[in-house]
């Protein structure tokens, strides 16, 4: 398994690591199953596994923590936080309160006394950053985290945090995770050039984007369908386009003599802003037929014939980019001025 270096970490992580969603309540609900694929993964080289506190409402790193009991030390341990953990407004976000109450109880959940990496889940509108850089940059000085990172954040939101800390003397984020794979492109035209700047560490998740480049022919009876329908209806406009890209993408893959599955993977690990490539198998077998993709270099005639077909910094489907789409342009009322009487 080849490693990098995490962006300003200075940590040493597989270019594949293993995403644990999958385990529990969201989809492999036998932990000792579950338990098994997180050893096959290490095993096999893999170093870094990232969870979250959400995924299955804690029971992903209830999942984790078991499976990596005794091989803490072998293992780069990453979580998140600010998804909804309750009803309570105050049970998500990035405020100093929650972060405090949440590493408690991730830390508890995965059974270790600190956290290679913490990760804000999304961004926060609502809380000044600094408020979060203090409380995260807390969180290292008392040695419960040893780095934090943001994911899904915009170009934009990523610089201003950048800033933040500079001008606080505080500590930074140092790693970035966002949504790439061939057929969501978008990354690459802004938020890769700008984690280059910083430094920043790359990981990135649905290389198969949830599941279009799985290979299967049904997508209706995918894992994630149920979740998402209008995501996989092949007869929209985006489900359309992306049939199209899936089958030259499958030709070519037939090509090269490997899965479409596994040049997904390749593709993600091609890019030179990019550390990690985040996997996230629900069965032993989707972990196996993944895995060859670590030793799979794409050939600049490839990546090219890749391009034809998806071009460079674009996106098939928009609503790929979920959680993206900042309040002032989500919101109407952040974009329109009320109303007076006599206006019209």
């Amino acid at each position: 398994m080849n490693r990098r270096t995490l962006g300003g970490t200075g940590i040493s992580v597989s270019d594949v690591a293993l995403g644990a969603m999958m385990f529990g309540a969201m989809g492999n609900p036998d932990h000792e199953d579950s338990v098994r694929i997180i050893h096959r993964a290490v095993d096999a080289g893999i170093n870094l596994i990232d969870t979250a506190d959400v995924y299955s409402a804690g029971e992903s790193e209830e999942i984790v923590g078991t499976a990596i009991r005794g091989r803490r030390d072998d293992v780069v341990l990453a979580s998140k936080f600010g998804l909804p953990m309750g009803e309570d407004p105050n049970q998500s976000g990035a405020s100093r309160r929650w972060i405090r109450q949440a590493v408690e109880a991730s830390l508890r959940r995965l059974g270790t006394d600190h956290l290679d990496l913490y990760q804000l889940h999304r961004p926060d509108h609502d809380t000044d950053p600094a408020e979060t850089l203090s409380a995260l940059s807390d969180l290292v000085q008392a040695g419960k985290i040893l780095a934090f990172g943001s994911s899904m954040f915009p170009a934009e939101t990523i610089v201003e945090a950048q800033w933040t800390a500079e001008r606080r003397g505080t500590h930074r984020f140092l790693t970035e995770q966002t949504m790439y794979s061939i057929l969501t492109r978008r990354p690459e035209a802004s938020v890769f050039p700008v984690t280059q700047r910083h430094n920043l560490g790359v990981l990135t998740f649905s290389p198969l984007n949830g599941g279009w480049l799985s290979g299967r022919t049904d997508l209706s009876s995918s894992h994630r369908a149920s979740g998402r329908p209008s995501h996989y209806d092949p007869s929209s406009p985006t489900g359309q386009a992306k049939a199209a890209a899936v089958a030259k993408l499958s030709t070519l893959a037939a090509e090269v003599g490997v899965t479409l599955p596994q040049l997904a993977v390749a593709f993600a690990r091609s890019h030179p802003a990019v550390t990690s490539v985040l996997i996230g198998p629900r069965t032993q077998e989707q972990l196996d037929s993944l895995l060859p993709a670590a030793e799979l270099d794409l050939t600049a005639d490839i990546l090219d014939r890749i391009d034809e077909i998806v071009p460079p910094g674009t996106e098939l489907d928009p609503a790929d980019n979920y959680n993206a789409t900042p309040p002032a342009i989500e919101h109407a009322h952040l974009r329109r001025r009320l109303q007076t009487s006599g206006s019209f």
